[in-house]
């Protein structure tokens, strides 16, 4: 019904101040604070909110502890400024996580020289995190671990996140403060009024109906998908997609209490294993993504190698095998190319934003840092829209939760009720007023309640399996073979929220395990 009402106003209404296309966390991010600043704006997504890169990155909010290597320390210093800002406006949906960095004879990264990128590390932070640990205390944080030459390791604190929830989280702030969100409604062609983009024609992918919007400025906030908008201007390609690519292991066949971070032998590369959901997250790769970008990404058998044989040699005694890895996931980074010929994981990894004919593409940066990259494009976008002149930094990424949401949930577990609450805000007491008989109940080790299903088939614009499985929720990633045993559990509820009857359910099982299968699942050799 909502999404009915949303595309009556905006097909039918005023035009918009702003049409901000993307839908992961750049949009979102753009969106939010268009939206606080009182313009009348629209977020429209081709797919899924959050489907891109946004819920298949390494899920760290960071600085960039490689990028400090490389000299980039601005980027490094807005990275650690807006992560301190994370940790203090989402906590529970951003939370803090110790790195270790093993220290071995013959390192060519040693004590010293860690020692001191830390010690900068720290200064830019504003606090001191960095500490040395014998061996003894990182064999006990991380059984297993390879001890031969093991001469100790520096610890340092980072942070890391819900990648798909947090893009949720934030589009519910923007929806709240007045922002219209549309998913599945792509962008056919942009609208001009001379050699200005005024506007955008739209098809919903759900229905197949097309109409035309008008707005006083677009940004293209697609991500890797942005030179396709760019192009339709004539506007030369300036990314290189980059694919990064993962593993989740349960936690019970790789134990890590931290995150424990090591070069990779064959070229030099970090790698790390981390505590992520009750599992353990492996990542990650980066190499050219030369695959159609219409198609979903997925692992490849190289790179699911090259990962797995990384934990192999870091922990010889847990004889990790193929088979105990549950889930991987590929994403595709929209890297700004450099136009020179380096190895993809020496490519830049600032943001660009460029105007080009009232079209404001923002791409290129990182998931830590998409407030700060939303208000220069919104500063940017002021050119066009005169209310976005004067735009300030809120004071909080987040309006504070009222005290009665907590207050609201005080029959939940201690730690159902800090979940809702960083991952759903204010909005957690109708959460729990809609959950029914049995409903807070977690699922399996997850500590997903099923009646978080319920509230997002009701209320997050759930249209495919796969949105409620792999984003909505992590019940895809956490599950074996993506939950496929549990569905017919859940199908009533599915069901009856999306009014689905039972032919569109078999529809929707065959296209998620399909999608699993070809996306999410071991390569197939």
């Amino acid at each position: 019904m909502k999404r009915a009402q949303d595309l009556t106003l905006l097909g039918g209404g005023a035009p918009l101040d702003l049409l901000v296309v993307g839908g992961g966390i750049a949009g979102a991010g753009i969106a939010l604070e268009a939206a606080r600043a009182g313009v009348r704006v629209a977020l429209v997504e081709a797919r899924d909110f959050a489907s891109g890169t946004s819920s298949r990155s390494s899920k760290l909010v960071h600085g960039g502890l490689r990028y400090l290597a490389q000299g980039r320390i601005g980027l490094t210093r807005e990275a650690l400024h807006e992560r301190q800002a994370l940790l203090r406006d989402a906590p529970g949906l951003v939370t803090p996580l110790r790195f270790v960095l093993p220290v071995r004879r013959g390192d060519a990264n040693g004590r010293r020289k860690l020692g001191l990128g830390l010690a900068l590390y720290d200064r830019l932070a504003g606090q001191r995190s960095r500490q040395w640990h014998e061996p003894q205390a990182l064999l006990a944080a991380a059984p297993g671990l390879q001890g031969a030459g093991l001469l100790g390791g520096w610890s340092y604190l980072d942070a890391q996140v819900d990648d798909a929830r947090l893009v949720m989280r934030v589009l519910a702030e923007a929806e709240a403060h007045g922002a219209l969100l549309l998913n599945h409604l792509a962008v056919e062609s942009l609208q001009r009024k001379g050699a200005k983009v005024c506007g955008a024609s739209l098809v919903d992918a759900l229905d197949g109906n097309r109409f035309t919007v008008e707005a006083g400025c677009v940004i293209n906030a697609t991500g890797a998908w942005a030179d396709d908008l760019r192009g339709s201007l004539g506007a030369k390609p300036v990314l290189r997609p980059l694919r990064g690519s993962h593993l989740l292991i349960p936690d019970w066949r790789l134990p890590v209490a931290q995150a424990i971070t090591f070069y990779h032998p064959e070229d030099g590369r970090p790698v790390y294993a981390l505590p992520w959901e009750g599992a353990t997250l492996v990542g990650t790769t980066d190499v050219d993504h030369r695959e159609d970008l219409a198609q979903e990404p997925g692992i490849t058998q190289p790179e699911f190698d090259y990962l797995l044989g990384a934990m192999q040699l870091a922990f010889p005694a847990l004889a990790l095998k193929p088979a105990d890895v549950c889930a991987t996931w590929a994403g595709v980074r929209p890297v700004v190319a450099s136009g020179k010929k380096v190895a993809p994981s020496k490519e830049p990894r600032e943001h660009l934003i460029v105007d080009e004919q009232g079209l404001i593409t923002v791409t290129g940066g990182k998931l830590t840092t998409f407030r700060s990259t939303a208000l220069l494009a919104l500063r940017q976008a002021a050119n066009h829209v005169p209310a976005l002149q004067g735009l300030v930094t809120p004071a909080a990424i987040f309006d504070p939760t009222p005290p009665g949401a907590a207050q609201a949930l005080q029959g939940l577990s201690p730690a159902l009720r800090e979940r809702w609450l960083a991952r759903f805000g204010a909005r957690a007491p109708a959460v729990l007023a809609c959950a029914q008989a049995g409903e807070l109940q977690t699922i399996a080790h997850t500590g997903i309640a099923l009646a978080e299903l319920r509230w997002a088939c009701r209320a997050e614009g759930v249209a495919h399996l796969d949105d409620l499985l792999l984003r909505r929720t992590r019940l895809g990633l956490l599950l074996p073979q993506g939950g496929q045993a549990l569905l017919p559990q859940w199908r009533a509820l599915v069901q009856a929220e999306l009014h689905w009857d039972d032919a569109r359910w078999q529809e929707e099982c065959a296209r998620y395990q399909t999608l699993i299968q070809r996306c999410y699942s071991l390569p197939k050799t």
